[in-house]
């Protein structure tokens, strides 16, 4: 009967415990970082190291996380994890955004009252509640996704100590004379009753109606002859015909040519490059042009308003009219526009704005008074088609600014707000975002350059109760208005002690004790301003509120990442505030990401039903799978996500991580401390592979370094299926498992298998944070010389004396002899002639591209997995030959001759009684 010889080989061990069950093995290593306190052990590690501060944008504390929030928190978690293993020390300090309208709204319309009907305290300590909920929650699903962070001290824009750093902030910037409070038009939401930023504002197509209006000019034949005593009117078009009651004026491009032209017994002027144009548009037909001028020279000439016949609107300059669309004769309303407001600042016309805060027109405007906007504009319409004054009415599809919370289109309308005059301090801004900020992907740069540009004054003002009071007062008996910087400091000490809510309980005596007096008329009865502070500059104000008030943090941050869209928001509020007051960035860096989008580009909706949700990916596949899609991403661009996007990632996990399942299996008998072989003495093999290890060292390295994490995603991956799995462990199995235990040749292969398994384990951690943590946790009952944690590990520093150039160009030889051997073993396996590879033997005939003799015939068979290989000058009869066409090389192949060696498996004609093959003999001694 046949020895049993299972038991003298090195097998791996089926029973392994690394099974991959993530769903439920990762909440196990959460709880183990948290016993352990590895967010604290880390930073001590590194403590009095030079520092790397990524700032964390704070997630508005509203509603469970989104796929995109799941991956910009994953995104930057990879950083301070890859900088902590290289040696920086680098805190990372989450927040949370958690004043605003949604909230207030949200609370407001869960308790069924209004603004007005509750006490402001009691509502902001409502909203106050609501916010800790959501915040709570959202830590938890932050930390389910393997955030490592100071999760127990978050910055919280509702804490005091914030509040009195913004404060502060805004006290500096009234001292630097940037604050100010004026009356012009800003982006007002009817349904929210708020001034909005730009921030919050989403655009949209939205139909509208594109009119034609005569403006009469029955003064203009005074000054042109041509046109004395004819019914002239200048051709005015809008999109917003809500507007035309507050129409003071008529645009003109300066250097376009303007024409006079009959139609009918009527002359209308417009600019003539859009005749033609009109006419198609609306049939008005044109003949003779009378008079013909520049823009310029229109200056000052009067027209009519088309239905308030006592309104002169006159004729004036403006560089913003276009001749894409329209007359080129623009109906103006300083009061409802940005471009209008400053076109009416110019020329010194009165800013009129007769619509209240809930899209109402004032009681005592003529013709329209009480009506909603929409019936307003529908009786005006009605009114100039009755008097002839409407030539034509067309609807036109465009891009609408809507509010981003109810998704409404909002209005321009003017009001009285307060302001931070950003124009006083744009160039040095447009500057430092020029040569004072690297922005990573380098378009970043041009889309917040362009958005600072073209941006106006800062609206800062809201008129709601939840956020951070706007610290001014006004004299009750002279209607001074009273801002100053000792006042808003006085009114920071007692909101560093009591919170922002302290505003609304005491009185300005209470607040400003001897302050509280005023400055004009020295009367002490202060009224307090109603307006709170946009959100934008809560948050965009913590590069202050947080960087300068916590030790281990420093300003400026080294780095700010977000989505694309904080070029508007996020990004450029931190920038305004700190150029402002600093005169510098608040950043080194910026990184920025695109959009999550479904497999095939569309943006999600719960409507298509291509919503992905982060909880259930977690859940059925685990964190780490999330992870590796993060990982894997080009994040410059828009980034992909479907179910079929997931199951291939876990294809490319599972390779990943058998790969590391297969080291461990094979070094359980492995001690690094006495068992590791010099480098000197190493198999040629195992040289190779390290050094293939250590060129994915460096490439993973820098691609972390860029902050192109697909890099080392990629190159580990192709690592694990090219050189390790196709080759290098394929190969090894046979000195593994037959080598005697403490061969030279066995133990320098588990040396080998050491060395890409640590390295590989501490590469994958800032990325695969589980399953690098249960591959270490496995490593230390191996070796318990290890750190506690992968992440008290170093990251692995590449071994330059390693990398051997002319040892991988002769082992690419091999492997391109060995390919033309596996088509040629495959062709043999198809046709019957042998099933396992060692049941083959193989003739390569000699070519004077390959240099045979690389090699003994034994080492040749070990790589090509044959039992008998050899080379030859002319190959003999045997079952196969195959002709490579990609190498050019014979290859003959037949079934091994000999026995099957019961222990290594390969066929020898020369075995021993036991049936073991020479080799075998040797090491399996009676």
């Amino acid at each position: 009967m046949a020895t049993d010889y299972k038991d003298t080989l090195k097998l791996p061990q089926t029973s392994f415990p690394m099974r991959a069950n993530l769903a439920k093995r990762e909440p196990e290593y959460l709880d183990f970082w948290k016993d352990i306190d590895i967010y604290h052990k880390m930073l001590k590690k590194q403590e009095g190291k030079e520092s790397f501060i990524l700032h964390d944008g704070p997630p508005y504390a509203n509603g469970n996380i989104h796929i995109g929030t799941a991956f910009n928190k994953i995104l930057k978690d990879f950083i301070p994890k890859y900088k902590i293993m290289k040696g920086y020390y680098s805190p990372y300090v989450p927040g949370w955004d958690t004043h605003g309208l949604p909230i207030e709204l949200h609370v407001l319309k869960s308790h069924g009252i209004t603004k007005d009907a509750i006490d402001p305290v009691e509502l902001r300590e409502k909203c106050t509640k609501y916010a800790y909920e959501y915040l709570d929650i959202q830590r938890n699903e932050f930390i389910r996704l393997g955030v490592v962070g100071d999760w127990e001290n978050p910055y919280v824009t509702l804490h005091s100590e914030y509040e009195a750093a913004q404060l502060g902030a805004f006290a500096d910037m009234v001292e630097l004379g940037l604050v100010y409070k004026g009356h012009k038009p800003v982006y007002w939401c009817t349904d929210c009753q708020t001034a909005l930023a730009a921030a919050e504002i989403e655009y949209w197509d939205e139909t509208s109606p594109s009119i034609f209006v005569a403006y009469s000019m029955p003064e203009i034949g005074d000054s042109i002859e041509v046109l004395k005593g004819r019914d002239v009117n200048v051709v005015v078009w809008t999109t917003t015909p809500w507007t035309l009651p507050a129409s003071m004026a008529v645009a003109l491009g300066p250097g376009y040519d303007y024409v006079f032209v009959e139609s009918g017994d009527k002359v209308y002027l417009l600019a003539e490059a859009l005749l033609e144009a009109v006419t198609k548009e609306i049939g008005l037909e044109f003949g003779e042009i009378l008079f013909r001028c520049k823009g310029r020279e229109l200056e000052h000439a009067k027209a009519i308003h088309p239905f308030y016949p006592d309104r002169t609107t006159p004729l004036l300059l403006a560089d913003y009219v276009m001749l894409d669309t329209g007359t080129g004769c623009v109906h103006t309303a300083p009061g409802h526009g940005v471009e209008d407001y400053e076109t009416g600042v110019r020329y010194g016309i009165e800013i009129y704005n007769p619509v209240d805060g809930s899209g109402y027109f004032l009681p005592k405007t003529p013709i329209v008074g009480g009506l909603s906007l929409d019936d307003g504009a529908n009786k005006v319409l009605a009114l100039l088609a009755e008097t002839g004054r409407l030539l034509g009415k067309v609807k036109i599809k465009h891009s609408y600014p809507h509010c981003w919370r109810c998704k409404r289109p909002i209005i321009f309308r003017s009001t009285e707000q307060w302001f931070i005059a950003v124009s006083k301090f744009r160039q040095e801004t447009l500057d430092i975002i020029e040569k004072g900020v690297r922005w990573i992907p380098d378009w970043g740069k041009d889309r917040i350059y362009n958005m600072v540009r073209d941006r106006s004054d800062w609206c800062i003002s809201r008129q709601r109760v939840w956020g951070v009071p706007i610290p001014a007062f006004y004299c009750k008996e002279c209607g001074e208005l009273i801002l100053k910087p000792e006042l808003i400091r006085a009114v920071q000490a007692k909101v560093k002690e009591e919170g922002s809510s302290v505003w609304w309980k005491l009185s300005p005596e209470e607040l400003l004790g001897n302050l509280a007096q005023c400055p004009t008329c020295g009367s002490r009865h202060l009224v307090k301003d109603t307006n709170i502070m946009d959100v934008w500059f809560d948050s965009g104000v913590s590069h202050f509120s947080v960087l300068e008030t916590r030790p281990e943090l420093k300003w400026p941050a080294d780095m700010y990442l977000e989505g694309s869209d904080q070029h508007r928001g996020w990004f450029q509020t931190s920038l305004l505030t700190s150029v402002a007051i600093r005169k510098k960035a608040p950043y080194r860096n910026v990184l920025t990401h695109g959009f999550i989008v479904d497999g095939e580009g569309k943006k999600m909706s719960k409507s298509l039903g291509n919503v992905v949700r982060p909880q259930e990916v977690v859940d059925k596949y685990g964190a780490d799978i999330l992870r590796l899609w993060v990982a894997s991403t080009d994040y410059r661009n828009d980034i992909r996500i479907s179910e079929g996007i997931i199951k291939s990632l876990t294809e490319s996990y599972r390779r990943i991580r058998n790969t590391a399942r297969y080291l461990l299996g094979n070094l359980v008998d492995f001690d690094p401390a006495k068992d590791t072989v010099p480098y000197n003495e190493l198999l040629e093999i195992d040289k190779w592979i390290l050094s293939k290890l250590n060129q994915v060292v460096d490439r993973a390295t820098h691609g972390f370094d860029e902050y192109e994490f697909h890099v080392p995603t990629f190159v580990i991956h192709q690592f694990c299926v090219t050189e390790l799995s196709s080759f290098f462990l394929d190969v090894s199995k046979d000195r593994l498992y037959a080598d005697e235990t403490d061969s030279i040749s066995r133990r320098g292969c588990q040396t080998a298998m050491w060395q890409v398994l640590l390295t590989l384990t501490r590469m994958l951690a800032p990325i695969l944070s589980f399953t690098a943590e249960e591959i270490w946790q496995e490593m230390i009952k191996i070796d318990a010389r290890l750190p506690e944690s992968v992440f008290l590990s170093d990251w692995p520093e590449i071994e330059k004396k390693h990398i051997a150039p002319e040892l991988e160009d002769k082992w690419d030889r091999v492997l391109t002899v060995r390919g033309a051997v596996s088509r040629a073993l495959e062709s043999a396996r198809t046709s019957d002639i042998i099933g396992h590879s060692l049941e083959a033997r193989v003739e390569v005939k000699i070519s004077k591209d390959y240099d045979h003799s690389l090699f003994t015939p034994e080492e040749w068979g070990m790589f090509a997995i044959v039992s008998d290989f050899k080379w030859v000058e002319e190959t003999g009869n045997l079952a196969i030959t195959w002709q490579d066409e990609e190498t050019g090389l014979t290859v003959a192949v037949d079934k091994a001759k000999g026995e099957k060696c019961p222990r290594c498996w390969k066929y020898s004609e020369d075995v021993d009684a036991r049936g073991l093959c020479p080799r075998c003999a040797e090491v399996i001694k009676d």
